[in-house]
């Protein structure tokens, strides 16, 4: 392997786990254009990326040596690398990052990599087990998040929920949910579009860890979705979490010692005014959460995961005669 940082060439698709992945000693470059339409963003001005993260040009984009492409959308793999790459690109050593679950349907949908040569990196165990994967080569790299220079004070008796769009996305991310809570128990709601349903509106990702660290707890009230990084990102300064047992959660928050998960919203609202009335019992909870979250999710591992993994992916492509899914 060359000593010169690699080349990964992208899309601005989910502006925070860009901003993750660009920690690691690797160049990632992303396309831009006029017209900023989806994934063609360029750097934007929300994130603080570093030097690392280039913008190119859409239309230079094909000029340009790359050591491995990343798709991370079906219209990434099916329409953009057609426009925007040259034959020799599109053959370069190539990774399709999902970052959802299936939205079709939970179990019967074929992921739309069906190429040995394409690992497919899911972001949960949850998601890989959901997903139909025919013929293709698969891993896992859990979430990696920096340390927010931000301690938990607890002191807004409130809980604090953060979705964009959660009321036009309806029952899948929980709006229902969401209203029934808020009518037992004081919340507030962050993201993109809830300022209409009386939300706070969006706070940037930069300010949004001292935002919330003054809020009792974090309430995820979303059915069927990833992991949420904004859930870790809560735990990693501090916050405990409340949240319905599903999906990946299971396997992150451990109930009634690092914050609190189930399927019965009626559990989940009476310890939700457990922790309005008991602040050093939030406090202990959130403890514990962080702890967890700081070893399974420290941006460390995550950064030297996906080195490796494209390292992997890229020698790989130089042994052609060996099975292709022989280092997964």
């Amino acid at each position: 392997m060359k000593n010169n940082p690699l080349k990964i060439f992208t899309w601005h698709i989910h502006g925070s786990y860009l901003y993750y992945l660009s920690q690691g000693n690797y160049n990632i470059y992303i396309p831009v254009t006029a017209d900023k339409s989806e994934g063609y963003y360029g750097r934007g001005e929300t994130f603080p990326f570093g030097k690392n993260v280039i913008e190119v040009d859409a239309s230079e984009v094909k000029n340009i040596e790359f050591d491995c492409i990343i798709f991370q959308t079906n219209k990434n793999y099916i329409i953009d690398q057609y426009e925007i790459l040259s034959e020799e690109q599109r053959n370069l050593p190539r990774i399709y990052l999902e970052h959802d679950p299936p939205a079709k349907h939970p179990t019967d949908t074929r992921h739309i990599i069906n190429d040995p040569e394409i690992l497919v990196v899911h972001v949960t165990h949850f998601n890989k087990l959901m997903w139909q994967n025919d013929n293709c080569n698969i891993k896992v790299i859990d979430h990696g998040i920096t340390l927010p220079q931000v301690n938990y004070s607890g002191e807004l008796e409130k809980g604090i929920v953060v979705i964009n769009h959660l009321h036009q996305r309806g029952r899948k991310l929980g709006a229902d949910i969401f209203e029934k809570v808020s009518k037992e128990v004081p919340l507030d709601l962050l993201g993109m579009g809830t300022k209409e349903y009386g939300g706070l509106g969006e706070v940037l990702h930069p300010q949004l860890p001292s935002f919330i660290s003054k809020y009792r707890f974090f309430f995820n009230p979303i059915r069927y979705t990833s992991l949420g990084l904004a859930v870790l990102e809560s735990m990693m300064i501090g916050i405990p979490f409340v949240g319905l047992a599903t999906t990946e959660y299971v396997t992150v928050v451990k109930n009634e010692y690092s914050g609190y998960i189930h399927t019965d919203v009626d559990y989940l609202i009476e310890r939700m005014k457990a922790l309005l009335a008991d602040k050093s019992l939030a406090v202990k909870l959130g403890a514990q959460g962080k702890k967890i979250a700081e070893e399974r999710f420290n941006i460390q591992r995550f950064t030297k995961e996906w080195k490796e993994t494209f390292e992997q992916v890229i020698n790989q492509k130089k042994q052609p005669h060996e099975k292709s899914n022989s280092i997964y």
